[in-house]
């Protein structure tokens, strides 16, 4: 089984996932080694603070040895196609995540490799990003089912998986994006067949009106930097601040994925207010990503 779309995962599959990193967050440093004398390819293509610190950090604790591949260091880079490369790392490791700018290179990855395969960020989704954040909600309401969310921002690959992830686990979710960067129509009807009911509007206050859980991410992700001036002028009033707070449920919380672009998206009052849940849900990056990797590449997974 490979994890490349939140989407690969049920219900009971994201539940089981979720114990399991709270049992890993709550027994750290006394829960055993299982995957002893195994490794995991870690690809990146991209730069990353939370997403590499938390997968060595995780894989080290699991007893694996974690083994960092930017893409200057592989043969990727020389021509060596996706395929190719899933299959001779597959004779040397027991898993590959990758972080990648094409949501196609994992998915080649997942298809041409033998060993399972986990999407640590593309164009499309951030499967592992949206476990972290689903752990926090966890954490914080002791339930999922029925929270209703609020995205403020760029429909990008973090609010896709989260879309997902809403449809599955029966949680309402309404979008806030200025036209023209709303999340992508497929995401929209994939949601829709998973039985969720996304809705998209415009002004922010809308999205906040009721809210359980804000969550926001950067104006800018890498890639974008091109259209930087544009994207800055168009999402202006796409900021996550202490007055849309207000318009939210009692006991709401933020989120943000990280790194955040204090005084655009998010302020500093609520990064680092009393509702803010950001470093929770940063810490959290690391417990999911160990129960992802012991589920996967351990000798017998859950359900099998």
């Amino acid at each position: 089984m490979n994890l490349i779309s939140i989407s690969d995962l049920s219900k009971d599959d994201i539940l089981r996932l979720l114990e399991s990193a709270e049992t890993f967050r709550v027994r750290r440093g006394g829960h055993g080694q299982p995957l002893l004398g195994k490794s995991l390819a870690m690809i990146f293509e991209k730069p990353s603070t939370r997403t590499r610190v938390s997968l060595e950090v995780a894989a080290a604790e699991l007893g694996a040895h974690p083994l960092y591949l930017s893409a200057s260091e592989l043969q990727l880079g020389r021509g060596e196609t996706v395929a190719d490369t899933a299959r001779v790392l597959s004779r040397y490791v027991h898993g590959i995540t990758a972080r990648v700018y094409s949501h196609n290179t994992v998915v080649q990855l997942a298809q041409h490799a033998s060993v399972p395969v986990v999407n640590a960020l593309s164009d499309w989704e951030h499967p592992l990003q949206i476990l972290a954040d689903l752990q926090t909600m966890r954490q914080r309401f002791c339930k999922l089912e029925g929270l209703r969310l609020a995205w403020v921002g760029d429909g990008n690959n973090v609010c896709n998986s989260l879309i997902l992830a809403s449809a599955i686990l029966g949680m309402e979710i309404t979008v806030a994006s200025p036209p023209g960067y709303q999340p992508k129509a497929q995401i929209i009807e994939q949601a829709k067949r998973l039985g969720g009911l996304p809705s998209m509007v415009e002004e922010p206050a809308d999205a906040a009106r009721g809210a359980d859980v804000l969550v926001t991410d950067t104006w800018v992700s890498m890639g974008d930097e091109a259209e930087e001036a544009e994207r800055l002028r168009v999402f202006g009033k796409y900021q996550v601040n202490a007055a849309l707070m207000g318009r939210a449920a009692d006991g709401a919380i933020a989120l943000h994925c990280l790194p955040a672009h204090r005084g655009q998206e998010i302020t500093d009052e609520v990064m680092d207010g009393p509702q803010s849940a950001v470093f929770d849900e940063a810490e959290n990056r690391m417990h999911t990503s160990k129960a992802v990797m012991a589920w996967l590449m351990g000798e017998k997974r859950s359900g099998d």
